[in-house]
Formats: structure tokens, C-alpha cells, sequence
């Protein structure tokens, strides 16, 4: 009978949970532990994100964003099917609103082409009031296969596998830092947690919005640090829940660092609109102010945020004015679909995206997975990161058993 290997995974997002399903499935009668600083999984960005299943339109060809969005749709919905999440493939449509959205449309088109997305088609004004029958547009692009699923309830299904399977969850058990240690018989790495210190074969860490800090306390460099974004959620009265059939996005200004603000059916039926995006002053405060000192000093001290700050002035007037006025924020999704013009509603929890960035000020735009003895950290995991969870989870498995 051989060695049992002893595996430990740093997070209980969407991400972490099935990294940790995905090895005691891959290695029988491993020994694999899960922790969590909260006492519940989904408690930071996938219990607090729009709920889209991206299809992979936007991403750059061959990189690893596009190759694991398309891997991760597949293997996400089989989960759902299989677990009964709940899923709904409601489609989405990209609007352009003047010619030189109608030039970067077709430039969207090609990526999406190139990344294999299933039936994507270009439409014309009256081939966009067929799908939407409340949109405006000169044309648009169509996704028939993007949908929306409920990301919490997934995360809980992946958390209960794992358990069935043997695996073993140590909520409300923060993780201080991760020690490398090499010795005749290999490299092991040692979880220092809020209450032991266990010795693990591998570690794999997704901590999320905190990955930057728990790497640079094990030792690891600092950057790509991460810098919070909000985005805010407008839930609209349920009376126009049927004003539109799917998903409704701008096309995205190449000078803006976020897709804006889009139209979004929930999978309970309402109809919401969002996200703006802003600077966070908390990394994880969902409410109120959200100020946390400690994160705002990180980012105040951050020279990467003050480069890309200095750029993007024009940008965070426009969301700033959206931020402070639910009826400017409710008037730039009425560009697109007319008849939500006026409406009424509440915000909702807000949403805080982990996006890390250079020292130059750049945001990392691809996946970034970084390895340090039996470790293996993710650094940045932004959108499409929930869609393509559980292949970002086959992927650090196969990578972790090649090493």
C-alpha cells in the first residue's frame, strides 16, 4: 500500500472548493483538507458576483482565460445538471449604440470565432429586436449559450461532494501564512492557521481578495498586488422583470478596464442592473461605507494604483456619479433598453472584485498562477474566474502532478 499524500487547499470560494473536490477525486484515499477563514463557503466574491456563466467572447485567443472559460462551461454545467443547480441559459447580446461600437463588435466576433464560443452571430437592428424586443442598438453580437446559475448554491454542492468523498473542511480557520521545507524525501509546505500548524505533500492556495497578503507573509513577493474594485447592484421592481429576455452589455471602451454596465436576468426571475465599478476602501466590506483603514492605506501606498489612477480620471467621475445616483445608474442601462428609463428598485449587496495590478500601474489581464516549493498560489482569478472554476481546478491539478 503506498504513502498517503496529505493535500491542503486556502479558500472556500467557488475556486478553492473545486480544487479540493477535484484532488480526492483524482487520488484515492488522499488526504485532503480544506480551509476557510469564514464559517460558511461562498462567503466573498462568488456569493457576491452577477451570476453570469460567460461564455468566453472577450478573451484573448490561447490564453489561459479563454481556454479554461470554454473548458469551465462545460464542466460546470455538468456539475449543475448533475448536483440540480440552478441554471438557465438566457442568452446575451452585445449592443453596439454608434459606428465605432459597431467596428469593435466585429473585432469581439473574431475573438469569440477564434475561441470556439458556440453559435455566436452578428446581428443587425432588426435582428436585435427579435432576440430583445426592448433593446436599441444599430447591431449587436448574440450569445445564445450564456446563461446565469446560482454560483452560492454550486459552491455548497462542490463543499458537500467533497465531504461525501471523504474530504475534510475547517471553517472559521484563517490561514496566517504557508512555510516551504524540503528535506531527503522531497518538499512539503506547513499551513500555520488560526489554530495549528499542519504539514502538507502539496497546498494549493485561492485565497481570493487576501491572495497577495498570505503570499507575501509565506514569503513570496508582493506583486501583482491586488486592488479591490466594487461593483454595485441595482435589483429593479419586479414589474419589469419581463422587459428583457437575457443579458444586455455595452460594448466595452477599450479605455475603460471593465465591460460596464450591463442588463442581467437573476436566476430567481428579478431583473438587475450592474455592476459599476469603483475603488473598494474595504477588500471585504459588502455594506454601508465599507471602510476598512488598514485596506485603504494598502491601496494609498500602492505606486501601482496612483499610475493607473492617473489615467482612468474620467472614468471614475463617470462611475462615481452612478455610485452616488441610482437614477444615473438606472439612465446608462436605459441607453440599451429604453423602457427601463425611470424605474425603481434597491440596491443590493454590493459585489468586491480581487483584480491584481502591476507596479506599473497595468491591470493583469490573464490568469496568474504562481509555484514556490509544494505550493502553488493564484494571484489573479477575475472574471471569467466563477465560469471557469472547476477547469482553473483541473488545471492546477495537472500542473501540481507534473512537478
Amino acid at each position: 500500500m503506498g504513502v498517503r499524500k496529505r493535500f491542503a487547499v486556502i479558500g472556500a470560494g467557488i475556486i478553492g472548493s473545486a480544487v479540493a473536490r477535484g484532488l480526492i477525486r483524482k487520488y484515492d484515499g488522499a488526504d485532503v483538507t480544506l480551509y476557510e477563514k469564514e464559517d460558511h463557503p461562498a462567503a466573498h466574491q462568488t456569493g457576491h458576483n452577477s451570476g453570469v456563466v460567460h461564455a468566453g467572447l472577450y478573451y484573448e485567443p490561447g490564453s489561459l482565460k479563454a481556454r479554461l472559460c470554454r473548458r469551465g462551461v462545460s464542466l460546470l454545467l455538468d456539475f449543475a445538471r448533475e448536483h440540480n443547480v440552478a441554471y438557465e441559459e438566457c442568452g446575451k447580446v452585445v449592443v453596439a449604440t454608434n459606428d465605432p461600437e459597431v467596428e469593435r463588435l466585429h473585432g469581439i466576433h473574431a475573438r469569440a470565432r477564434a475561441n470556439e464560443v458556440p453559435d455566436v452571430a452578428l446581428l443587425d437592428r432588426d435582428g436585435l429586436v427579435e432576440v430583445e424586443p426592448n433593446a436599441e442598438g444599430i447591431a449587436a453580437l448574440h450569445s445564445p449559450h450564456t446563461g446565469i446559475i446560482d454560483y452560492r448554491g454550486l459552491t455548497e454542492a462542490l463543499v458537500a461532494d467533497f465531504r461525501r468523498s471523504g474530504g475534510r473542511v475547517r471553517f472559521s480557520t484563517g490561514v496566517r501564512r504557508i512555510e516551504q521545507r524540503s528535506g531527503a524525501k522531497g518538499s512539503s509546505a506547513i499551513v500555520h492557521s488560526s489554530v495549528d500548524s499542519q504539514e502538507y505533500d502539496q497546498v494549493i492556495v485561492c485565497a481570493g481578495l487576501q491572495a497577495d497578503r498570505l503570499a507575501a507573509r509565506s514569503g513570496e513577493a508582493k506583486n501583482p498586488t491586488v486592488v479591490p474594485f466594487f461593483g454595485q447592484y441595482y435589483i429593479l421592481e419586479p414589474r419589469f422583470n419581463d422587459d428583457v429576455n437575457g443579458l444586455i452589455y455595452p460594448v466595452p471602451d477599450p479605455k475603460y478596464p471593465f465591460l460596464g454596465v450591463h442588463v442581467t436576468r437573476r436566476i430567481d426571475g428579478g431583473l438587475m442592473i450592474g455592476p459599476n465599478a469603483f475603488l473598494s476602501f474595504s477588500r471585504e466590506g459588502y455594506k454601508g461605507l465599507g471602510l476598512n483603514i488598514s485596506d485603504s492605506l494598502t491601496v494609498a501606498t500602492d505606486p501601482g494604483f496612483w499610475r493607473f489612477a492617473a489615467g482612468n480620471m474620467a472614468t471614475a467621475a463617470r462611475e462615481i456619479a452612478g455610485m452616488l445616483s441610482s437614477k444615473k445608474f438606472v439612465a446608462e442601462a436605459a441607453r440599451y433598453v429604453p423602457s427601463l428609463d425611470g424605474a425603481d428598485g434597491h440596491r443590493a449587496t454590493r459585489g468586491i472584485r480581487a483584480q491584481a495590478m502591476n507596479r506599473d500601474g497595468t491591470l493583469v489581464d490573464d490568469f496568474v498562477i504562481d509555484r514556490a516549493g509544494a505550493t502553488m498560489f493564484v494571484r489573479n482569478a477575475p472574471s471569467p474566474g466563477a465560469t471557469s472554476a472547476l477547469a482553473i481546478a483541473e488545471h492546477l491539478i495537472d500542473t501540481a502532478a507534473r512537478t
